[in-house]
């Protein structure tokens, strides 16, 4: 296409459209795209929503200044994370203490500053997204998929909302086990800015028609992907598990005088099951530091003994000499091992910035905000001769460092307590994230909690079993080790990331030629 030549394909609608619409028009329209985005996920799965608002996004994006990119992309932002995290608000509220007015209003401050880390990229990328056709297509897809990676490690990071999750039920899923739940998202947001490209030029040009035939191809493939097995399942090494979910009101889980009473249910959801091969017990289920509660150890250590059973349970370690406190899952029984978590929840386990905010409110002197990180080189679990790579709460939402503990054992393993979050979508989030995990990685997950849901997931993503929410009860079912790495395993989402960097690389080189 000769230079310039794009501006004759433009219809005048486009030229007097979205990107010429007054600025509080623009806002509130992008404010309903972005809002739009968590109600494909999870307990929606609503996903042609997502594609509707990224069709939009990128109309609202093109030949626009500076301001106006910063504008449209946080109002963008705030639709999506004042939506889709939501539940930030219960947790600083019913549970941190903080008066409606405070909790609202540090929920409204994380959502603002989410909003600004995801409006950067669009903000710095606005030129290339303007070249036309190949903007739309190319520009604004890369854009939103470094977006989600530098969201992944930002500040220790906040990995939620990714377009991905919504297509777990799709024929898109069958690509994560080859390019993880950011490639998935980066083939959603492509088509969607194809079917942007479609509608915003008078004339189809053959760049817009070959991208046409490459979303139908990629999403067809997937059918024939989903077949396809990237991990060996061991169907003659079959492995019961049963999960006691003690559903303990988060209001007493550190209370002393509620401690014996936790013990107490924890062992009586725990009696008939004790003839399965593999006993889990959620996130610092016992309420006691581990040296603390060595005398109840030495019990449970002892019938697991007897039945040969292998269990697991989540506890606070408390490293005496260093005067270090861990939040740890750790076996018994036939199970060896204790894993540190490596990735801690601000405030609810370390408040940032501590010597200024340590103390003014309660909710910034959480009982389990003094948990210090754990090393990076960790070995996992064993049970027998499975092994098993455990995460912890928050951290099975970091896609690469599942991948990473994955390779060369046969089974993840997470712990949870979803408790602060009450009933709202935040729980619901995190099991569809956990989901995604053993898609990516083709193996068997645990999804063990306090209060709901847990959860056996399958190879494939699919949930086999689980539990209803705030109830107590054991979960029970056949789990099988897998071997063998998925591609993401082996190459984590760099390949989607480098190929997004030379997009826009190519596209900086071209600009004024396309």
């Amino acid at each position: 296409m000769p230079p310039g030549s794009n501006e004759t394909v433009i219809t005048g609608s486009v030229r007097r459209g979205l990107h010429r619409l007054r600025w509080y028009n623009a806002g509130a329209l992008a404010l309903l795209a972005g809002a739009l985005q968590p109600l494909a996920l999870a307990p929606f799965n609503l996903w042609p929503l997502a594609l509707l608002g990224l069709v939009v996004f990128p109309l609202l994006l093109f030949k626009v200044s500076a301001r106006r990119a910063w504008w449209v992309s946080l109002a963008f932002g705030i639709g999506l994370y004042g939506v889709g995290v939501s539940w930030v608000y219960v947790a600083i509220h019913q549970f941190g203490s903080a008066p409606v007015w405070l909790a609202a209003l540090l929920t409204a401050l994380f959502v603002a500053f989410m909003a600004l880390i995801f409006a950067a990229p669009f903000v710095l990328c606005r030129s290339l997204i303007g070249q036309g056709r190949l903007g739309i297509m190319l520009a604004f897809p890369a854009c939103y998929l470094l977006g989600e990676w530098l969201r992944t490690w930002l500040l220790t990071g906040f990995p939620w909302l990714y377009v991905g999750y919504g297509h777990l039920e799709t024929p898109l899923a069958a690509w994560a086990p080859l390019i993880g739940v950011m490639g998935v998202g980066l083939i959603a947001v492509f088509s969607a800015a194809t079917i942007a490209a479609w509608g915003f030029f008078m004339r189809p040009s053959a760049n817009l028609w070959m991208a046409s035939i490459m979303v139908v191809g990629l999403w067809a493939l997937g059918w024939p992907l989903a077949d396809m097995s990237w991990s060996k399942i061991n169907r003659d090494q079959p492995i019961s598990v049963a999960m006691v979910q003690p559903n303990v009101a988060q209001e007493l889980k550190w209370d002393p005088a509620f401690a014996q009473p936790t013990l107490d249910r924890l062992m009586a959801l725990s009696e008939p099951h004790w003839d399965a091969d593999w006993l889990i017990w959620p996130e610092a289920a016992i309420p006691l530091t581990y040296h603390n509660a060595s005398d109840f150890l030495n019990r449970i250590n002892r019938r697991a003994g007897e039945t040969q059973t292998g269990l697991v349970s989540g506890i606070i370690y408390d490293d005496r000499p260093r005067q270090r406190y861990y939040n740890s899952v750790f076996g018994l029984g036939e199970a060896m091992g204790i894993y540190h978590k490596k990735r801690l929840v601000p405030f609810g386990e370390y408040v940032p910035l501590e010597a200024w905010l340590r103390g003014t409110i309660e909710f910034f002197d959480l009982p389990t905000s003094y948990i210090n990180l754990g090393p990076d080189e960790q070995n996992g679990l064993l049970i027998g001769d499975v092994s098993i790579a455990p995460s912890i709460c928050y951290e099975v939402v970091y896609p690469t460092l599942v991948a990473e503990s994955a390779r060369n054992r046969n089974v993840l393993l997470t712990v949870s307590n979803d408790a602060w979050f009450a009933d709202s979508i935040g729980p619901l989030q995190h099991l569809q994230m956990a989901q995604m995990r053993a898609l990516e990685t083709g193996r068997y997950l645990l999804r063990s909690t306090n209060n709901g849901v847990s959860a056996i997931v399958d190879p494939q993503g699919k949930i086999v079993a689980r539990s209803r929410q705030f109830v107590s009860a054991t979960l029970s079912g056949t789990i099988y080790p897998a071997y063998g790495d998925t591609p993401f395993m082996r190459w984590g989402s760099w390949p989607v990331v480098v190929l997004a960097l030379a997009l826009l690389l190519g596209l900086w080189v071209s600009r004024g030629r396309l």
